[in-house]
């Protein structure tokens, strides 16, 4: 994406944000679970890091309130904002609510909250302009994320209690699949915007492939992105390609239990835990793989396939609603479901042909998908959540 391809955005992004000053509106709260320097952090994190340093970098004062973690200060500054991070994992809800209503964080004119699977209600509590972002609707995540009863009562929260009090929220999300999930939990039509993610310019083709069938898998090692399920669909697809590689990028929980099942398989030969790995590696991982795989349970969009799209190389991966978002089926990449996903990826290893057709189609969506892009789309809610009021708001 070339710079003249990008001036649209930021030239609309930074007049609506003017709009968005005049109106009163200076500073801005985000709420969300986690930051991006979080061991955790996912996409959800690099989304939401994207449009908070192009706000801050064109006027406005945000600050980013997040739970703790492990050897990172309580209070920081990221790219221009402001960092606030206390509370645990769930303790943050309840003590950032009680922080916002007592103004203990500051004044703030606008509001947004990331959703994520425990909702912030803010809809009930902030008086000021405010939306909600949604990457996804966590479903059956619940049962990997808490035990038995409380899976049950997450899943009722999200889907059931939670969803009667944003019905008159602006709410975003990056995926057009996961827009039609909220809209069967009755969200409203005219309410609901998805705006794609992007992929950051810095992934581009940077290393030849590999000479061996190679197969990259790149995310943190949880329970919900099933890498036992993808060991077991790539050792499923050797049969077919017997010198297929499969190379997994990422740290976390279940590293313990992919290195058990790579002895009890004798796997080392063809498994490698890369591990954590700096952005550079990781780009030429994306490179050098001939395919990048995904057998996630849930997502809201798919970065890791995204981004090896930027670096042509074409996805196989499982047929949920992110993927749907992220990997244009039969054109960019291939879907299926995770007992069809080994024939899938000897579809692609074997043809040549095949194989390249879906690269190039990656590879030119990916050029389409910027931040500047992404970033546009959600001002733009933030702009007609402000400018409806029709006054300026007071000052919190």
């Amino acid at each position: 994406m070339s710079d003249d391809d990008d001036a649209g955005p930021r030239a609309e992004l930074t007049a609506m944000l003017a709009d968005v000053r005049r109106a009163g509106v200076r500073r801005v709260h985000v709420l969300a679970w986690r930051d991006l320097d979080d061991p955790d952090a996912g996409g959800s994190e690099v989304h939401a890091d994207h449009f908070m340093r192009r706000w801050q970098e064109a006027g406005l004062d945000v600050l980013h309130r997040t739970s703790s973690a492990r050897g990172l200060p309580p209070t920081d500054v990221r790219n221009g904002y402001r960092v606030v991070r206390r509370g645990s994992r769930y303790s943050v809800f309840p003590r950032t609510v009680a922080a916002e209503l007592t103004r203990r964080m500051g004044p703030f004119d606008a509001l947004v909250e990331i959703w994520n699977g425990v909702p912030w209600f803010s809809p009930v509590w902030c008086r000021r302009p405010n939306f909600t972002i949604v990457h996804h609707v966590h479903g059956p995540m619940w049962d990997q994320i808490l035990p038995g009863p409380a899976a049950g009562a997450g899943r009722f929260l999200e889907t059931r209690f939670a969803p009667p009090f944003y019905r008159r929220t602006r709410v975003v999300t990056p995926s057009g699949s996961t827009r039609d999930e909220l809209l069967r939990l009755g969200f409203r039509p005219d309410r609901v915007t998805a705006v794609d993610n992007g992929v950051d310019e810095f992934f581009t083709r940077s290393a030849d492939r590999d000479p061996s069938p190679t197969v990259v898998a790149a995310a943190r090692l949880a329970p919900v992105k099933r890498f036992p399920l993808l060991l077991q669909i790539a050792a499923e697809a050797r049969r077919a390609v017997p010198d297929l590689r499969l190379r997994i990028v990422g740290d976390g929980p279940d590293r313990a239990a992919l290195v058990d099942w790579i002895g009890r398989h004798d796997a080392a030969d063809w498994v490698t835990l890369v591990g954590h790995v700096p952005r550079e590696q990781l780009r030429d991982e994306y490179s050098r793989a001939w395919v990048v795989a995904s057998a996630s349970l849930a997502e809201g969009w798919g970065l890791a396939l995204t981004e090896a799209a930027a670096c042509g190389t074409p996805a196989v991966a499982t047929d949920i609603s992110g993927h749907r978002s992220s990997v244009v089926d039969g054109v960019t990449g291939l879907l299926a479901s995770p007992e069809r996903m080994a024939d899938r990826l000897v579809e692609v290893l074997t043809s040549d042909v095949r194989r390249e057709q879906l690269a190039a189609a990656a590879l030119g969506r990916a050029r389409t998908l910027t931040w500047d892009a992404s970033a546009t789309g959600i001002t733009r809610v933030l702009h007609e959540v402000v400018t409806r009021q029709g006054i300026a708001p007071k000052t919190a």
